[in-house]
Formats: C-alpha cells, structure tokens, sequence
C-alpha cells in the first residue's frame, strides 16, 4: 500500500529534511513551496532519481484554495494523504509595540491559519480511512515564550492547543496528532540573529551546539511510525532552555 505524505514550507531546511528523511522511509511525498519553486523542483527530482515518489506544488498555505487544490493534486499524484507534517512558517523579531496589525495577521495566518487549512483539507481523507497521522510544527519558543518574538511564540502557542485538542478529538477516528517543538535548529530562518547571538545560545545550550533539520526530521519520521503516540509535544532543543 503506498503512503503519500504532504509536508508543507518543504523546499528547503527543516522541510526539505523531512521530505528526504520520509522518502527514505517509504513515504511518497508532497514538496510544498511559497516562493522557491526552484528548490522544490529540484528537491522532487533528486528523491525521483532515488527512485522515490515525489511531486511538488506552490502554495501558500495562507489560502485555502490554493491549499485544496494541493492536497487535491497530491492526493491524484500519491494515493490519499495518510500523514501530513505542518512545517511552513515565518518568523519577525521585533518589539511587542512596533508590531503592525498587517504583521501579525500575516504570522497567524500562516504558521496557525496554513494548519487549520491543510487539515481541513487532507482531513476528510483520514476520516475515511479511519487513519492518519498530523505533526504540527511548534517550536521552544511556543513553549516558553521569547522577548521579541510575540507574535511568532503565540502563534507557535497556539499550535500546541490545536495539537492537543485534536488529538482528542481524532483519537476515536484512528487519526493521531502530535507537535514537534525544536530549539535552535542551524537554518536559515535563524541566521538573522547574527553570529555572535547564536554562539551565544550554543553556549547556553546543555548539548553545547545547534540542533540540525535533520534532527528534526527524524523526530518526524518517528511520530509517523508511533501508532501509540499522540496529543504530545517532542521537544528536539538539545536540553534548552534550562529552567
């Protein structure tokens, strides 16, 4: 039986680590990008010389539509969508009270909307198959909270809500639902911190380094495979923050 996996902000960094890592576990996968569609295409070709199933398709998990019309096509391309990881997110650091109203809408709306509308378009799916499996991508920053980043640490907040709440809600249907919480993982969404602030927090990290997408990746890979697993949030943080 093939599994198709939809893994959405997957053209590069932790999603582009997750849709290798899945390929190589067996899964047919969706590559999803919002403006890299040169990464996408070159992600989904690179697993199809592996002799994986893979397809892309641009979206902006943002809107519905465009969200529908993905699952729609993954689901054409791979067979139903049995897991779908809920990676695609933006961040701004910027003081509570210089964030624009337009800001903050627009983090919701893609790192809290873009999980309610790829679940509410792959659900229906699960539902009649009476299985699946959704990994939302929270952070230790939806855990904790983080000066500078409130609309990016509530949105990531929010995520473990929706996390735990539908896990008990799909439990009864065989669907299982779980949050991945990373710390400070080596991608390009961190690198904005700038040099001196990230050897900073690899010092304050008990590891003493920054977390790979590939570490979070496999934490991925696992919560597919954990069918006795769900409503949890693994943190991947290397033991950070101390608390």
């Amino acid at each position: 039986m093939r599994k198709a996996a939809l893994i959405t902000g997957s053209s590069r960094g932790i999603g582009a680590a997750c849709a290798e890592a899945l390929s190589d576990a067996g899964w047919g996968v969706c590559i999803n990008c919002i403006e890299r569609a040169d990464l996408a295409e070159a992600l989904c070709e690179r697993l199809r010389e592996k002799g994986r199933d893979a397809v892309w398709f641009q979206a902006d998990v943002a809107d519905l539509e465009a969200v529908r019309a993905m699952a729609a096509y993954a689901a054409r391309e791979l067979g139903p969508i049995s897991l779908l990881v809920n990676n695609a997110g933006i961040a701004r650091q910027q003081q509570f009270q210089d964030i624009d109203r337009k800001t903050w809408d627009r983090i919701f709306d893609v790192n809290l909307g873009g999980c309610y509308n790829c679940i509410q378009a792959v659900l229906p799916q699960m539902l009649r198959a009476h299985a699946g499996c959704i990994v939302n991508m929270s952070s230790v920053w939806g855990r904790y909270g983080a000066s500078c980043e409130a609309s990016y640490s509530s949105s990531k907040h929010a995520i473990i809500g929706l996390t735990r709440s539908l896990a008990a809600e799909l439990a009864p249907s065989g669907i299982r639902v779980n949050a991945v919480a990373p710390g400070v993982i080596d991608t390009d969404m961190v690198q904005v911190l700038g040099r001196e602030t990230l050897h900073q927090l690899a010092r304050e990290i008990p590891l003493g380094r920054l977390g790979t997408a590939r570490e979070i990746a496999q934490a991925v890979v696992y919560l597919s495979e954990a069918g006795y697993v769900t409503g949890q949030v693994l943190a991947v943080d290397g033991g950070f923050p101390v608390v």
